[in-house]
């Protein structure tokens, strides 16, 4: 009753009460290890990675070999000051959605979306890209300094037919091509195209981007972890850097949904198992 009032547990004052008058707390925390060799790792990647949070950083030390928990990625990179900014609580989207954009196969959903990069000379890129919403690999993309029309849409969805099954090829069962519901991907001309490739399109609801959520999420990742970092005087520069950018996110850029693999690296342990 006196230790239920105390709020104390009857077991430790027990224990302390049978103590011997010379005892001694010899616990000790674990050991903690050299961080020498994580740090130097860490800063390698994030001198071309500076967008990089603690959870990709992980994504490829493990891939390059490191077994290493991600709280000690954080507890490192916290003390060395290289975590980024958390950005304060989204606003809460009053808009309903209930759908599900990831697929458990690929080639059964692709998405499309696209972009607009500002030049320093004021000159503007635009960019529309294809992504399967399963392995999240970019398998095409198109750029133009005008606007994306229903040809460059074609265009796109002609370069990622022949990416996934040859130049000759076509998808067993139609693939479902979502999009949100700009006229380039709206057009008859565009329509009719895709269901010759073996495309089914799909837009999404009008004024719910989110419904397109894993596009949205991708031109997010562009903009940040490339475009922002990269050098963009001219159009043309920019143009030159987005095969660059696209190699570099399929083949490197770990991702969350894929256990922090790069659409690649997925691709091919999923090939094997």
């Amino acid at each position: 009753m006196v230790c239920q009032t105390l709020g104390v547990s009857r077991s430790h004052v027990v224990a302390r009460m049978n103590r011997s008058s010379d005892w001694v707390d010899r616990r000790k925390s674990p050991p903690r290890p050299d961080d020498t060799e994580v740090k130097q790792a860490i800063y390698s990647l994030i001198k071309d990675r500076a967008t990089f949070g603690y959870r990709r950083i992980w994504g490829r030390l493990r891939i390059d070999g490191y077994k290493i928990n991600h709280k000690r990625i954080y507890r490192v990179m916290r003390d060395e000051g290289l975590l980024l900014w958390r950005q304060g609580q989204r606003p809460i989207d009053t808009r309903k959605h209930e759908g599900t954009i990831a697929v458990l196969e690929s080639d059964t959903r692709w998405c499309s979306d696209g972009l607009e990069l500002s030049c320093d000379n004021g000159e503007r890129v635009r960019i529309a890209f294809a992504l399967d919403c399963c392995d999240r690999e970019a398998m095409s993309w198109v750029a133009t300094t005008k606007g994306i029309d229903a040809g460059l849409v074609g265009d796109l969805m002609m370069q990622a037919i022949e990416k996934r099954f040859g130049p000759n090829g076509k998808p067993v069962k139609p693939i479902e091509w979502l999009t949100d519901n700009g006229s380039c991907y709206t057009a008859a001309e565009t329509r009719q195209f895709a269901k010759q490739l073996g495309l089914k399109p799909v837009t999404t609801p009008v004024t719910s981007p989110q419904s397109n959520g894993m596009a949205e999420s991708f031109v997010k990742t562009l903009k940040r972890d490339y475009a922002n970092l990269a050098d963009r005087s001219d159009s043309k520069t920019v143009m030159a850097q987005l095969n660059k950018w696209f190699e570099d996110y399929n083949s490197f850029h770990p991702h969350s949904a894929l256990g922090y693999l790069p659409p690649k690296l997925f691709r091919e342990r999923r090939a094997v198992n």
